[in-house]
């Protein structure tokens, strides 16, 4: 069990990319965290490594399409920790092509994670992690600038960010006298696992190298770079202080001045 006063995280897709980073920082900083992605093996990992460095970290493997895995697993965080005041919304994955010929399924899957899935975590939280009884938490969803504008060739990941704000804002809103903060942290291109995947497929899509699809765009960033999985953290974390308070219902971007919206 945790410390007495510790800040406890539930934070999904924990292992890889922006995940990890949050995790990592989150820890870091003396919060209690509890990890969750769909590989037990890189769950068990991380947590090990954590508690390496004598940080507080448990986890366990959830699927965030799966109803029963996300009962399963808000219930192993509170029995480990006792409540949850923090919620990472952060498990997603990219998707799309020509728009004509996207199959059915990828569509769903990709609005099933990346919107369905922070719809299910938040609800299974706001119902058993303690947040509305304790008068204080932070419900925090990577989405996108994606989920501000359209994305040429991946209208379902643009359409389920564009959810995942919507329902951001409604639910802020919601609770807002509740003590209970919720936003959305918005990356622009962030140098992840996710991105090269997303790299190779405009690469086969336009005929062209991965290296040129980097170029490209670089071009369209102000600040000429891809923002690191750091960076983005960065923004979370002041999301979980008493300072970040007022400071609820928005969307808000980490992109190096791609959206300025």
């Amino acid at each position: 069990m945790t410390e007495t006063g510790r800040r406890i995280a539930f934070i999904t897709g924990a292992t890889s990319g922006i995940g990890l980073a949050v995790t990592e920082m989150l820890a870091r900083q003396g919060i209690a965290v509890f990890g969750c992605a769909r590989s037990a093996e890189d769950v068990q990992a991380l947590v090990k490594r954590l508690r390496e460095e004598g940080l507080e970290a448990a986890g366990t493997a959830c699927d965030v399409s799966s109803a029963e895995q996300v009962t399963h697993a808000v219930a192993a965080a509170v029995e480990e920790y006792g409540r949850i005041d923090i919620l990472v919304n952060n498990a997603g994955r990219g998707g799309g092509g020509v728009t004509a010929t996207l199959a059915d399924s990828q569509w769903f899957d990709v609005i099933d994670v990346n919107l369905h899935g922070v719809f299910r975590v938040t609800r299974e939280v706001l119902r058993h992690g303690g947040m509305l009884e304790n008068g204080w938490g932070r419900v925090i969803s990577i989405a996108s600038t994606g989920g501000k504008q359209g994305v040429a060739l991946a209208a379902p990941y643009s359409a389920s960010k564009h959810g995942v704000i919507g329902f951001t804002k409604a639910v802020g809103n919601e609770l807002a006298k509740t003590g209970v903060t919720v936003n959305a942290v918005c990356p622009g291109y962030v140098e992840t696992p996710m991105a090269q995947r997303v790299r190779q497929g405009y690469a086969g899509h336009w005929g062209i190298t991965e290296q040129d699809v980097l170029e490209k765009f670089q071009a369209k960033i102000p600040m000429g770079r891809y923002s690191t999985p750091e960076e983005v953290a960065g923004l979370v974390g002041y999301l979980t202080t008493d300072t970040a308070a007022s400071i609820t219902s928005q969307a808000l971007n980490v992109c190096g001045g791609l959206g300025n919206y």
